[in-house]
């Protein structure tokens, strides 16, 4: 029996022999496709709800940004630690040129609007001295109000609101944390497929030749076992376990988590210039949820400087323009202000980046997590689908090998 197996395996060396080779290709190509469908399409392609496929992370990309913020807020850093490494005083010199001239703009479009005549007939000098004393006191509003933020945060600023805005207008972006941070895994996973493909193979042609062939039933069943054994095993690998053990004298660890270094260096760069940056906090805090506070801070802080600045004069400024008008004033200068405060912001954010240092703060802290806590970072990605992508992996398999039926027959 042994020699007519070995006989007919010399015959048909070439077919036995590619099977365990397509095997491992149904591996690599079923993880290949695994990884794919986790990041496209960006948007669902099909017809809904369910004859189509939209890529798991933009598919999921609240709940997973929500993941993520929680993480980054509870564990790595807080608003209040980020507004406390900013200086009034440095953020207002930092950006006085630009101050200095919007707040000139400001004062001559106000005055002409409202008491044109008045403006022009003034001397020059008055209208100068004017507008030098706005001017002067401008750095100093800023001043005020960034120190009231610094003070009460949370009521100015939400971090959740900003990061999952962000990264719900750009799913490229969440897409390429996962795949910034997992990039070394996803290659794992792919490769290894072939692997674990090519052994089960070599298992596949020992069946297909002690059988010899008479069940055919046998290759899409195999190439089935292999889509999805190969999907469980390798992402098994990606994230068990999670501390290192000793297995048969070698060290195992998850290989995500034995990367946490490497991981937490990559995480970091990307979310210190792409998500928490400055410009991005600046634009939370003047158009966020929370905006129409810090608009009714500036606001205030404006309206009490021009009452200031109106001193014993006052009275007179009220009765010549009038009461309802001096209010009008008020609430068009702080508006205008307002308006141009986001760009004038803009100056600060070479100095903010530095400042608040939120690169090597990530990293550190990163480094620091617990292995459950750093799994989390990368795990919700496979976990919200992963049977999903198991199942499509067996499907796959099973397709090949009906198509190896018609090869092997």
């Amino acid at each position: 029996m042994f020699q007519s197996m070995w006989a007919d395996f010399q015959q048909h060396f070439w077919l036995y022999i590619s099977i365990p080779f397509i095997s491992g290709i149904i591996g690599y190509i079923t993880k290949f496709v695994a990884i794919h469908m986790m990041f496209s399409p960006l948007e669902f392609k099909g017809i809904k709800p369910f004859f189509g496929w939209q890529g798991v992370v933009p598919r999921k990309a609240k709940k997973m940004a929500t993941t993520a913020v929680d993480l980054m807020t509870t564990r790595l850093i807080k608003p209040e630690e980020i507004f406390a490494r900013l200086d009034p005083k440095r953020i207002a010199k930092e950006i006085e040129p630009a101050l200095m001239e919007a707040a000139e703009d400001i004062t001559r479009q106000v005055a002409q609007e409202y008491q044109p005549g008045l403006w022009e007939g003034m001397p020059e000098f008055a209208r100068t001295k004017l507008i030098n004393r706005v001017k002067a006191k401008a750095p100093e509003i800023v001043e005020h109000i960034m120190s009231e933020v610094q003070h009460d945060v949370s009521r100015y600023f939400d971090i959740k609101n900003m990061v999952i805005g962000n990264l719900m207008k750009d799913k490229r972006l969440l897409n390429e944390i996962f795949k910034k941070v997992g990039k070394e895994e996803f290659k794992f996973f792919t490769n290894v497929g072939f692997v674990f493909g090519f052994a089960i193979g070599l298992v596949q042609m020992t069946c297909w030749i002690v059988t010899r062939g008479q069940y055919p039933w046998m290759l899409p069943m195999f190439g089935g076992f292999v889509g999805f054994f190969s999907d469980w095993m390798a992402l098994q690998m990606m994230f068990r376990p999670l501390k290192p053990k000793k297995i048969l004298g070698y060290t195992w660890q998850g290989l995500f988590l034995k990367r946490q270094n490497e991981v937490a260096a990559d995480y970091a760069a990307l979310i210190s210039k792409q998500l928490l940056t400055s410009r991005h906090i600046i634009e939370e805090l003047f158009t966020g949820t929370h905006s129409d506070r810090v608009i009714d801070l500036v606001n205030r802080h404006v309206k009490q400087e021009i009452d200031q600045q109106a001193g014993i004069m006052r009275p007179l400024v009220v009765y010549a323009i009038g009461g309802e008008k001096y209010q009008n004033i008020k609430t068009q200068v702080a508006e205008r202000i307002m308006a141009r405060l986001p760009d004038t912001m803009k100056h600060i954010e070479s100095y903010a980046e530095d400042a608040m240092d939120i690169r090597n703060t990530l990293i550190t802290r990163m480094q620091r997590l617990t292995p459950e806590e750093f799994e989390g970072m990368l795990r919700p990605a496979f976990k919200e689908d992963e049977w999903s992508l198991i199942i499509v992996g067996a499907v796959l398999g099973f397709l090949v090998g009906e198509m190896q039926i018609l090869f092997m027959l």
